[in-house]
């Protein structure tokens, strides 16, 4: 839904919440409650979808008449997408997927043919005069990579070549329909890039030098032209919660980001869980019985610690971390699991709800992103006492939201 404030947000939601990895369970699910949420929250202006396909369902989206049919649906119900969710590129619901969510990575030619399926459809669906991004992995999960500094550079440069190759698709057409597109990598927790330093050294370092060679050499310009198209094509997705579990301060990492040149594609409103740590061991006790019920099978909920003299600690899953929690030196653990926006106290459990008020107050006065997406998806994978009927869910989010955006 396109809102009216100081700045133009669209504001969707992310599909990636509902179980289904062929194109006919996704469109079920978008019928099902797409235009119910429509006629609750935008019955006569247009209404926005944030639009997840794995591998599997854009194929099938691609094939036939299936993408002109869709597209007729999106007209009848007075529905636009105008953001993407290729970070999964396989199964996301309902198994183990872990660090699966990472395959393939960036250096792969599976991972490149994936978002050029969702370049082209993104490029048919999306509106005129309206941009268009398409979020992805971080490049790679850096657990399997460790120390080695001569693998972890090959894979860095086939990222680089690859991510490159989708940018030379998404000039060709910019250059034919006049439609800007753009690949938004999506920093968190454990992946190859994960805050801002990082971030800003692989644009520096690695994207622009030699993804900007690639282009330079394919579209016969000069390097620097390439860097710059480079920067109009590859942005980032901030996640409020991936980045509130880092601890970075959302006004400095606006600010890093903009002193690099590197653009922000999507904002992506999420919640952590986090935590203070009391000294008392009992007490500690008492957190890791409440924390237990979120260390589940499904996903990977990294922890990061923070001591009293400010060092961070990682821990790859939460389920490995909570044996630690009694006798570790944190004053403070933040996890990566998506709550409900909308809930700030969980019993003695917080959240880092503040954060996502933050960057939207910051979104009004400096216009670095107009692209929103709501994303908890782990309504499945709740405590049975937080999970309520989805429809109402989703619905709370966008009022929790729009509260803030319009100041009330």
């Amino acid at each position: 839904m396109k809102i009216i404030t100081n700045s133009n947000f669209h504001l969707t939601y992310c599909s990636n919440i509902h179980p289904g990895e062929s194109w006919l369970e996704v469109f079920a699910n978008l019928d099902k409650y797409i235009p119910k949420l429509k006629s609750r929250l935008s019955p006569k202006a247009p209404f926005g979808i944030g639009l997840r396909l794995a591998d599997a369902a854009a194929k099938q989206l691609l094939e036939s008449n299936n993408l002109a049919k869709f597209q007729a649906w999106l007209t009848q119900e007075n529905l636009y997408v105008f953001t993407l969710n290729g970070f999964p590129y396989g199964g996301f619901h309902r198994q183990v997927v872990k660090d699966h969510v990472y395959t393939p990575d960036w250096s792969t030619q599976e991972r490149l043919n994936y978002t050029l399926n969702l370049t082209e459809i993104l490029a048919s669906l999306l509106p005129e005069g309206l941009d268009g991004g398409i979020s992805t992995l971080p490049l790679s999960y850096k657990p399997w990579w460790g120390k080695d500094q001569a693998i972890l550079s090959i894979v860095l440069n086939k990222s680089c070549f690859n991510i490159a190759s989708v940018v030379v698709e998404m000039i060709r057409i910019s250059e034919e329909t006049g439609k800007l597109l753009h690949i938004d990598l999506e920093p968190e927790p454990d992946g190859l890039i994960e805050k801002t330093s990082e971030v800003v050294e692989f644009f520096q370092n690695w994207l622009l030098p030699i993804g900007g060679k690639y282009l330079s050499e394919k579209l016969n310009i000069e390097q620097n032209l390439a860097e710059s198209k480079l920067l109009e094509h590859v942005r980032i997705c901030y996640d409020t919660c991936h980045f509130s579990v880092e601890y970075e301060d959302p006004k400095s990492v606006f600010a890093r980001l903009e002193s690099a040149g590197i653009k922000i594609g999507k904002i992506q409103i999420s919640a952590a869980i986090k935590v203070n740590i009391p000294a008392e061991i009992e007490k500690r006790s008492l957190i890791v019985e409440r924390l237990r019920p979120f260390a589940e099978s499904t996903y990977l909920h990294q922890v990061i610690e923070r001591r009293s003299d400010g060092t961070l600690h990682h821990y790859p899953d939460l389920i490995t971390a909570l044996p630690h929690l009694e006798q570790s030196l944190a004053e403070e653990w933040r996890t990566h699991f998506h709550v409900p926006i909308f809930i700030h106290d969980y019993q003695i459990l917080q959240s880092t709800q503040d954060d996502i008020a933050t960057v939207l107050h910051l979104l009004q006065t400096n216009n670095a992103c107009q692209h929103l997406e709501i994303e908890t998806y782990t309504w499945d994978v709740l405590p049975s006492e937080m999970k309520i009927d989805l429809l109402t869910s989703i619905q709370r989010e966008y009022e929790w939201v729009l509260k803030l955006i319009r100041n009330e």
